[in-house]
């Protein structure tokens, strides 16, 4: 089966579940996985902060990032498409009594800086007070640009906000852009990491940002019952996946580039933007998903709509199949 619903859906290579049987463990919860210690440790100055802390899932960082920047009452401003306030449960108001304050992004996943200006609250009782604002990188497969980056994180500080950076595809980002992921991570106060995606762990994520900062996410990773034990069998694959998955995201980038270009030249399909990284987004107004979900199935080829995610476990050949499969179903009508 060709799975393209998400990078998620990645198994672990067998170089990387050698890494994982070889992992030295110990109790994480009293601080003594040293695969654990050692995989928050590189994280940490791989992405230019002070510390890292191992959590099991994105949803996880960006709750605790929430909850140890945010008082309850205080607001967090994020896009209406957002996952951190859209795909994760509402878990920042349910949990930690943080209000949303949805913004839209623009065309190019961004957050307008006159948008925002408007959105923070004065010093009034009346308003929750707004304490951070979150960005995602990538959003949608799309790569916000370095001027941005740097204009709009300015601003934000200028307001004396926290700046949160939801990057569970933050590497995609940073390949895409031929630079350090510190270039893009160490304009943030918090970055949530996630290594279940391009980067093919089976789970796992990390949450970086001051030492401060870890300390209190840590106590809260605790109190919503994500104090686990001899987890460096999981950071082995983090660690695996930091130091040999990240230039290889440039592979799922072309091949996506390609797909991308294919599906355009067919007369009854196109694309809803162009393609950055690993997502191929697709127009399909005209199109009856269902019969062409069923049409692919058939052929073995799963997708869930529009979004077309390219991940380690596809390759160039699978990509010629992909790209037959569409060339019959447009030839349908």
């Amino acid at each position: 089966m060709i799975d393209l619903r998400s990078d998620t859906v990645t198994r672990p290579t067998p170089e990387m579940l050698t890494a994982m049987m070889a992992a030295e463990t110990g109790d994480d919860v009293y601080g003594e996985d040293p695969t654990v210690n050692e995989l928050e440790s590189y994280a940490a100055e791989l992405t230019g902060h002070e510390a890292a802390l191992f959590v099991s899932t994105g949803t996880q960082g960006n709750l605790l990032a929430l909850l140890s920047q945010c008082d309850r009452g205080h607001e967090y401003i994020a896009g209406q498409e957002a996952h951190s306030y859209k795909f994760e449960g509402g878990g920042a108001a349910v949990l930690g009594g943080i209000q949303p304050q949805p913004l839209p992004f623009n065309p190019r996943g961004e957050l307008v800086q006159d948008q925002v200006n408007q959105a923070i609250k004065p010093d009034d009782f009346h308003f929750a007070r707004t304490q951070l604002v979150c960005l995602e990188n990538t959003q949608g497969g799309k790569v916000l640009s370095s001027d941005y980056l740097n204009q709009f994180g300015a601003f934000v500080r200028s307001k004396h906000l926290r700046f949160h950076l939801d990057g569970a595809r933050v590497f995609n980002a940073a390949v895409r852009q031929n630079v350090p992921v510190k270039a893009i991570t160490g304009l943030f106060d918090s970055v949530s990491i996630c290594l279940s995606k391009g980067l093919g762990c089976p789970a796992g994520s990390l949450l970086v940002s001051d030492a401060v900062t870890i300390q209190k996410a840590r106590r809260y990773r605790k109190m919503l019952g994500g104090g686990m034990r001899q987890v460096g069998i999981i950071a082995a694959s983090g660690m695996f996946a930091l130091q040999h998955h990240v230039d290889r995201l440039e592979i799922d980038h072309r091949n996506a580039s390609n797909l991308g270009d294919a599906l355009s030249q067919l007369e009854h399909i196109s694309l809803a933007e162009p393609v950055q990284t690993n997502m191929v987004m697709l127009d399909l107004s005209g199109i009856d998903v269902k019969r062409l979900r069923a049409f692919l199935l058939k052929r073995e080829i799963q997708i869930s709509g529009p979004r077309l995610v390219t991940h380690l476990d596809i390759s160039a050949e699978d990509i010629e199949v992909i790209i037959e499969a569409f060339r019959q179903f447009d030839e349908t009508g």
